[in-house]
């Protein structure tokens, strides 16, 4: 018998949790159970469970509980077979995927392979692929085991950053002679820029607040940094693509009621702050309405043009180089920060859901 702690998060307030011990019970056939080793905590963390009930993302649905209005947020990060019953699944191996706020996770391992496997629960079947889908570290040929806290916190974010990028790279940028990114100091909105460093032809400003400035104007990638409140100040005859990693209503109407006719995309990455949906159907503001941009879509679109195996050696290349930069000794954009156990999680996803975390650490709890 095994007990299994679970961090259980109240979906209509984020930043209120507790935690729950149970009894595993013997493993079925076709199980495995994992031992959860660690994970990152990010704003992209609180995203998951702000959206976690749209219909195509699903995510309380990945890892439910009994209690009604009651969920586990899903975190990436590594955990280690702890015993199994399925051939091709070995004691101590170590796997790197999605996984709950809990010490463990019993899986059903299907489509076994050399790179890993599925989890095959019935109650995953419908929900999206790419997160049920679980690396052996043995053959990611990204993996590095002393930066290991730099996947965890970076992979899940840069995915989006390196698909965002090649999304709008590959619809011309709208026509757009001008990237507005809001969230300037998040990871995911930094990771899409230095995805964008080697284009000359595009202004890229980021959007930031006064107390984030310097850290924004620090990471260097950006052309300019403006902040909110001077977004009058830029010119509105400029052909411009607003992303948008924040969800601010204020600021998002500041732009479009700024440069008119001039904003040709409004791409909305996500926030982590503002939990409310954007309409598209109830969109009163003069120019285009907001269209949701989704990972997943570009991957599936990027498999058939390339072939998975090429979006895979595309991804890596580009993830290890971003790696190399963020933790470049002489001028890192991440510090990171280890907190050990379930309960620091807590406050830790209290301080990230109040916005109460410095854009310079990326945190890390070990189980």
């Amino acid at each position: 018998m095994t007990e299994i702690t679970r961090l259980l998060t109240n979906q209509d307030k984020l930043a209120e949790s507790r935690l729950e011990t149970t009894d595993s019970g013997p493993l079925a056939d076709g199980q495995a159970r994992m031992r959860i080793h660690r994970v990152a905590l990010t704003a992209n963390n609180i995203t998951y469970a702000a959206f976690g009930h749209t219909p195509h993302l699903r995510y309380w649905d990945f890892f439910p509980v009994a209690d009604q209005g009651w969920g586990q947020m899903p975190a990436w990060g590594f955990a280690e077979v702890e015993e199994t019953t399925v051939e091709g699944i070995e004691p101590g191996e170590r796997f790197y995927g999605f996984w709950p706020l809990a010490t463990h996770l019993i899986v059903e391992p299907v489509r076994i392979s050399e790179r890993g496997f599925y989890d095959g629960a019935s109650h995953r079947l419908e929900l999206v692929s790419a997160y049920n889908q679980y690396q052996r570290i043995s053959t990611d040929a990204a993996y590095r085991p002393e930066s290991e806290n730099y996947q965890m916190l970076l992979r899940p974010l840069f995915i989006t950053s390196f698909m965002l990028a090649d999304f709008l790279e590959d619809n011309a940028f709208f026509g757009a002679k001008r990237i507005l990114v809001s969230s300037a100091s998040s990871k995911t909105a930094y990771g899409t820029v230095f995805c964008l460093q080697d284009r000359n032809d595009l202004e890229v400003i980021g959007l930031t607040s006064s107390a984030n400035t310097g850290f924004v104007e620090g990471l260097g990638c950006y052309d300019r940094v403006v902040n909110y409140n001077d977004i009058k100040a830029l010119d509105p005859g400029v052909p411009t693509l607003y992303v948008d990693f924040s969800g601010n209503d204020a600021v998002r109407e500041t732009i479009y009621r700024h440069m008119a006719d001039r904003l040709v995309h409004n791409c909305y990455a996500g926030s982590a702050h503002n939990h409310e949906h954007i309409s598209e159907t109830e969109w009163t503001l003069p120019g285009p309405a907001p269209k949701r941009y989704f990972a997943p879509d570009q991957i599936r679109k990027r498999n058939a043009d390339w072939g998975p195996a090429e979006v895979t050696r595309r991804f890596n290349q580009a993830q290890l180089a971003f790696i190399e930069r963020v933790q470049q000794p002489d001028s890192p954009w991440i510090h990171v920060q280890e907190h050990n156990g379930l309960t620091s999680a807590q406050s830790l996803i209290r301080s990230l859901v109040n916005g109460d975390v410095d854009p310079a650490d990326g945190h890390v709890v070990k189980l």
